[in-house]
């Protein structure tokens, strides 16, 4: 994505050359566009000045209103339709934060930048909601079919469901409609993803629902849901520790993290210190639960078909099947070799 070609600080220094000290000392402030970076509150500007907020404010929409009425706005327009331009790049719709950082990574520069699109006429932005962050746009219509696509994308997923990053831009583009096709490209879904508040992708790469622990993790037991998740096949408590200081640089202690697992239904023990996830349809259990389960789903089974179908369950010997099997309790053989619970 090319960069922008003007230099914002002299854009800005030139448009606040057309103000009155005072309403010049306000943008300045209010928009960090000083020597500090940080943008002050209306309330602080006041005390400043010793003026009230409201008054504040009328200064600040004086002060961008004379500089669009300018002729050094006009001169200057050629910025304004590079940043146009960019926008569209983007997909027409930018999250505000994304969109500065890409454009440059000085803060002092963003700050120059988000005054530019503030004062142009091309630009409109809507403010942080609970669906979705801070946006810039030009077409209306067009921004408005990206939020609708994104809430019904939204309501389509599952608390715990978690998708690869080609499902959800291709269902995302299922609920895209009318849209051009010169927008339908996989870089400018996953910056439309971006903007949403609800809708979030975790370190390993796959999408769901934002506020999801699958999503947004925050305890060990939701690392190590990842981790095994990562690896696609069970593994020890203490790889499992090792993995997740490995892959998310947090300090995981081998005890604490096999008792995360211990009280997560997202694990099954499936073998001496093996974990696997449950969705991967392991039964819970020791062995005997195991194999009591077996025979409920598929009625009487030999010897051989209990074996084969619990170590599709479990990481065990097959000695310790047949010892279970030889417990009266809770299992008993027909004359047909077949064992069917007691």
């Amino acid at each position: 994505m090319p960069r922008i070609t003007f230099k914002p600080k002299a854009v800005t220094k030139r448009l606040l050359a057309v103000l009155p000290q005072r309403a010049r000392e306000v943008l300045v402030s209010r928009y960090g566009l000083g020597d500090s970076v940080q943008k002050m509150t209306l309330e602080a500007i006041g005390k400043k000045y010793g003026i009230t907020r409201e008054r504040v404010r009328q200064i600040e929409n004086y002060g961008i209103a004379t500089i669009k009425k300018s002729p050094v706005y006009t001169k200057e327009q050629p910025a304004f339709d590079e940043l146009a331009k960019q926008i569209d790049a983007f997909g027409g719709i930018v999250a505000e934060d994304d969109f500065l950082e890409e454009l440059n990574t000085d803060e002092m520069t963003m700050n120059h930048i988000h005054f530019l699109l503030v004062i142009g006429h091309a630009f409109m932005r809507k403010k942080e909601d609970t669906h979705f962050k801070h946006r810039w746009f030009i077409d209306e219509a067009h921004a408005d079919k990206v939020h609708d696509a994104l809430k019904n994308l939204y309501a389509s997923l599952s608390d715990e469901e978690l998708v690869p990053e080609s499902k959800i831009i291709e269902s995302f583009f299922e609920h895209l409609k009318d849209v051009s096709a010169e927008y339908r490209q996989e870089e400018l879904a996953r910056r439309w993803l971006g903007i949403s508040k609800k809708i979030g992708r975790n370190p390993i790469g796959e999408w769901g629902v934002a506020h999801s622990p699958n999503i947004t993790a925050k305890r060990m037991r939701d690392y190590a849901f990842l981790v095994i998740r990562r690896h696609g096949e069970p593994m020890h408590f203490s790889d499992v520790a090792k993995a997740i200081t490995e892959v998310f640089n947090k300090k995981a202690h081998v005890a604490t993290c096999h008792n995360e697992l211990i009280k997560d239904k997202r694990f099954v023990l499936v073998g001496r210190g093996l974990y696997a996830l449950s969705e991967w349809g392991h039964t819970s259990g020791v062995v005997k639960d195991v194999i009591s389960s077996l025979i409920k789903k598929h009625g009487p089974l030999t010897r051989e078909e209990i074996i084969d179908k619990v170590l599709k369950e479990r990481y065990v010997k097959d000695n310790t099947i047949i010892v279970n099997l030889q417990n009266a309790k809770y299992f008993k053989k027909d004359s047909q070799g077949r064992y069917s619970a007691s």
